[in-house]
């Protein structure tokens, strides 16, 4: 058994249906130019019927599958990230499972909100290297948009659906998760939520009609949580790696809005081309927006064999977490 867990396979499903910032337009008291100079999204992929959580995460776990080219029963366990589950319970990774034929695997969810993906790499990484499992299929999935308030501009221009997934498996050579920092705020967490639904606050006719099941938002109290946290994690991980912020090939954060992507990547030190940035086409996909933003740099070829790539992320909890990885398989 390898003491370290590499990246093996990656893929990513989004729905088909687009929204532009001109449709949005036509709906509320926006524009196109509001919306890209205040958070650099210009389109977002939306859910319509027959498309839900399992589906996409379902999708993307395929592709990551194939690409990783190994067999269906050499997965061992399925963790979904995600804040938007198919049902209260059971768990959608254990749907996912069904789905893909992964018999016998465990499944289940992990919630982190925006954060979900790079806590889930910390888990399953951590999985592996316990010696308890040898193969993960780990997928960071969210369909936001049926928690929003499409009548309300500050929120419902931000978010879109989709989902990414990525195969980690045992590998002696030092490859993946190198160091990692998961951290929360609990005190925060009105900064960013929807209040009703669960136990706290059982959904009725009237918080319906009260729209408390939809999600809000403080943003400037998240932005500035959003870049110190963010930065100062990265900066300890990298340090726990043995590395410099100069050895970082690519930073992938959380893709929720351009400013705070730029100042978090100022604080770091890294100039802008270091840094990817998809969010103009998908804007906010919450738990899937790094693996999917982590697929286009692999096809884009931002990465190669043996350099090392920062994932960062933020989201409502108040939730963070940054990790070092090394690339290949």
């Amino acid at each position: 058994m390898g003491q370290y867990a590499a990246i093996i396979g990656w893929g990513m499903a989004v729905p088909k249906r687009i929204v532009t910032n001109e449709e949005l337009a036509y709906m509320i008291d926006t524009s196109d130019e509001w919306i890209r100079t205040r958070t650099g999204i210009a389109e977002r992929h939306v859910v319509g019927p027959g498309e839900y959580t399992s589906t996409l995460a379902t999708e993307a776990g395929r592709h990551a599958i194939d690409a990783a080219g190994i067999d269906l029963q050499d997965i061992d366990l399925v963790i979904l990230a995600t804040c938007t589950p198919d049902r209260p319970f059971p768990a959608t990774a254990c749907r996912v499972q069904g789905n893909l034929g992964i018999n016998r695997a465990g499944a289940f969810d992990l919630n982190a909100a925006c954060s979900g993906f790079v806590y889930g790499v910390n888990v399953a990484t951590s999985m592996i290297r316990s010696g308890a499992h040898r193969t993960v299929l780990l997928i960071g999935v969210d369909i936001f948009t049926h928690l929003l308030n499409w009548k309300d501009r500050n929120t419902c221009v931000l978010f879109g659906d989709g989902a990414g997934a990525v195969i980690l498996q045992a590998h002696a050579q030092p490859l993946g998760m190198l160091a990692s920092e998961l951290g929360s705020w609990g005190d925060g967490e009105n900064l960013m939520a929807a209040d009703a639904g669960g136990t706290r606050l059982p959904l009725t006719p009237e918080l319906i009609d009260q729209g408390r099941h939809h999600v809000y938002m403080h943003g400037r109290e998240i932005y500035k949580h959003a870049v110190r946290e963010m930065s100062e994690s990265s900066q300890r991980v990298i340090a726990a790696a043995g590395l410099t912020v100069d050895d970082i090939r690519l930073v992938i954060p959380h893709q929720a809005n351009a400013r705070i992507i730029e100042a978090t990547a100022k604080r770091l030190g890294i100039p802008s081309e270091r840094v990817f940035m998809n969010l103009n086409r998908y804007g906010n996909t919450s738990a899937a927006s790094v693996p999917i933003a982590l697929c286009e740099a692999v096809a884009q070829e931002r990465i190669q064999y043996g350099e090392h790539i920062l994932l960062t992320a933020f989201g409502g909890g108040l939730t963070w977490a940054s990790a070092v990885v090394r690339w290949g398989r």
